[in-house]
């Protein structure tokens, strides 16, 4: 089948003339075919027509200068041509590998190509290879024992966007397989009924079909009995023993290619394995131990006892029967050997004991303290330094057992308890048994000492929270429980070094600091513990150091004086305005006088004097009058100056009431 694809031009031209054309054929816009013609047609063939020729064609001609293009044109093409298989070798060997190709000529890939294997003794066998690159594949199949004459096929497929087309089946190839060896042959020389002593002979045997360097072996199960390389045949022979009995392989193996044969064979056994009886299995130590070795059907027999270990035991006595004093060194596996006509049987092993009395046992504290600290975990070890293993270990706590162990070695048995009640009973001892008939062994007791680490500390004070400057203190620290004696120690806080400490018998503290200051205000805590080694930390107290009595009484005192000062002030401010309302006269004059004395006037209900000290001014609360240098005189520098206040008797015009207002008059000393 072929493809025929035609091009038409129509030219429109005023005058005949001839035209040249060129006219160019695409496939998938990919150039296929061009041509130059006058004419206005051509013509483009495909010969023949495949699969891979499917797409979208179109025409374009180029004429005087102009180019037209034709509409889009889809073929596609069904089927794939017959793909060719061809196989290296027409003839294989056993082993070896089938290379085939598979081709599909004049098609374009990608192709998946399925190859199939067809054999006489098994199931067809495929595989599939995708080629994206070429129009052919090859793969590789293995040849299998069995294998005699062979077939292979192949087929081609291929997928695009016009669909998926599968070709017909190749032509058969065919390909002879040549056994590199024949199957093995199996034989034995032995009578058909064996017996025990009886010897045996078995021979494998294969023909080779040229000289190859094979390799050939017996095995009975997977233990190889005999083998050998480069021949035909291989041999194994023996005395029989029941052990003979079984199944037997003969292999032949050359690279990937193994053929087998097996046969079985049943050995009769002469007599029976030999039974050896003790008088006892776990014995004491000096005790009597008898040994007896005898044969269903009391067949005559060579008889030896061995003891084990080493592995191959040693002789101890070539009879039936074995008698010792058993000492501890007699333990071990004793076996009986029977030999008849050359074939010797060994009885099964028997574990004989003999058992050292324990001796008393040693109970001991891990950590060597003898002390706890209550609710963590006591470990105790027991221990006989004699005695034959294994030994059963048993601890009491008073007369409650703890636990059993049982140590199968010379080593102690390590028991753990947990103390959760201080008044738990604090007494242990240990028992140590074995095997041996004498009495159990016990321990000294040993006493425990359970501590109670500290709990609940409580720290307060007394005064509570504030103490006077100068005062004392008393601090107390309270533990709620705890074992003594008990550590005490009193921080104040962000210091290092301990205010005080004091281990005690007793469950509190009462500690007096004296005479406290400013710097001694803060927080302060209590720290406790024991032999537990756990420390409580109180909570923080605050202490506040604050004025003493007297100190208060004092500035209560000044306050107040100065509160009384300030309202005189204030009174004899408020008078002397008052007084500044109404005439008044003042007077001045200077007295000598040898001393400072100053002498009042005498004064009536209405009438008073006072004298201050020279204080050179004359006051009226708002008017300050400076001293004047009138009547100085020579001796005026030492002068004391008189104040003299007279009253003056003036009608109060506010007032009904006889009542006098009074005016100071003040006498200016020297102005210096």
């Amino acid at each position: 089948m072929s493809i025929e694809l035609t091009c038409i031009v129509d030219v429109s031209k005023s005058t005949s003339f001839q035209m040249q054309h060129t006219f160019l054929f695409y496939k998938d816009d990919n150039l296929l075919h061009n041509t130059t013609s006058e004419q206005n047609r051509t013509r483009y063939k495909i010969s023949p027509a495949r699969f891979a020729d499917s797409g979208i064609y179109k025409c374009i001609v180029e004429a005087n200068m102009k180019t037209k293009s034709s509409n889009d044109l889809e073929v596609q093409v069904k089927g794939l041509c017959q793909p060719k298989l061809t196989a290296l070798k027409s003839e294989v060997t056993e082993g070896e590998f089938v290379t085939l190709r598979c081709e599909v000529p004049e098609e374009m890939p990608p192709f998946i190509f399925l190859f199939k294997k067809m054999s006489s003794n098994q199931h067809p066998q495929e595989k599939k290879k995708q080629e994206l690159k070429e129009n052919f594949a090859s793969v590789e199949f293995p040849v299998e024992e069995r294998d005699r004459i062979l077939r292979f096929q192949c087929v081609a497929q291929v997928h695009s966007i016009f669909g998926s087309e599968m070709s017909e089946p190749s032509k058969m190839t065919i390909v002879t397989v040549v056994e590199p060896f024949s199957h093995p042959k199996l034989t034995s020389k032995s009578p058909w009924n064996v017996t025990e002593g009886d010897r045996i002979d078995i021979v494998c045997t294969t023909i080779l079909a040229r000289r190859y360097e094979i390799e050939i072996l017996i095995q009975k199960d997977k233990r190889i009995l005999n083998s050998t390389r480069g021949q035909n045949s291989v041999t194994y022979s023996a005395v029989a023993t029941m052990e003979h009995n079984g199944n037997y392989t003969c292999k032949v193996e050359l690279g990937r290619v193994s053929k087998t044969t097996s046969m079985n064979i049943v050995v009769a056994e002469l007599f029976a394995k030999p039974i050896l009886t003790p008088s006892l299995t776990d014995l004491d130590e000096n005790e009597r131990l008898s040994l007896w070795c005898h044969i269903n059907g009391s067949p005559k027999a060579n008889f030896s006892i061995v003891k084990r270990p080493p592995e191959n035991g040693i002789l101890l006595k070539t009879s039936s029967n074995f008698t010792i004093q058993a000492q501890v060194d007699d333990t071990g596996s004793y076996v009986c050997r029977a030999e008849i006509k050359g074939i010797i049987k060994e009885s099964n092993p028997v574990q004989i004991t003999v058992y050292a009395p324990v001796s008393e046992p040693v109970l001991s504290v891990a950590n060597s303290s003898m002390e706890m600290v209550l609710g963590e975990t006591l470990l105790l070890r027991c221990q006989s330094m004699f005695g034959t293993p294994p030994i059963n270990y048993t601890l009491f706590r008073g007369n409650r057992l703890i636990d059993t162990i049982t140590v199968f070695n010379n080593t102690y048995a390590e028991f753990r308890d947990r103390q959760t009640k201080l008044n738990s009973l604090r007494e242990y001892r240990c028992e140590a048994s074995n095997r041996h008939s004498h009495a159990i062994k016990s321990s000294y007791k040993m006493n425990i000492t359970v501590i109670a680490p500290v709990t609940n500390i409580s720290f307060g004070s007394l005064p509570h929270g504030e103490v006077e400057d100068g005062g004392d203190i008393n601090f107390l620290c309270v533990v709620g429980e705890g074992s003594l004696p008990i550590n005490f120690t009193i921080f104040k806080q962000n210091e290092q070094t301990p205010l005080f400490y004091e281990s005690k018998m007793e469950t509190r503290i009462l500690w007096q600091k004296k005479s406290l200051s400013k710097q001694d205000a803060g927080k302060y805590f209590c720290e406790a513990s024991n032999r537990a080694l756990v420390t409580k930390r109180s909570n923080l107290l605050t202490v506040k150091v604050v004025l003493a009595s007297w100190q208060k009484g004092f500035i209560a005192l000044f306050v107040l004086a100065v509160i009384a000062i300030a309202a005189s002030g204030f009174w004899w401010c408020w008078r002397k305005k008052e007084k500044g309302k109404h005439p008044s006269m003042e007077m001045s004059g200077s007295t000598a006088v040898t001393n400072s004395t100053s002498e009042k006037l005498p004064s009536g209900p209405n009438h008073f004097t006072e004298v201050y000290p020279g204080s050179g001014y004359i006051e009226d609360c708002e008017n300050t009058v400076k001293p004047t240098d009138e009547n100085k005189g020579p001796d005026h520098e030492s002068a004391e100056v008189e104040y003299t206040e007279v009253e003056v008797s003036t009608p109060d015009p506010y007032e009904d009431s006889g009542e006098n207002r009074h005016s100071r008059i003040e006498g200016s000393p020297d102005a210096t």
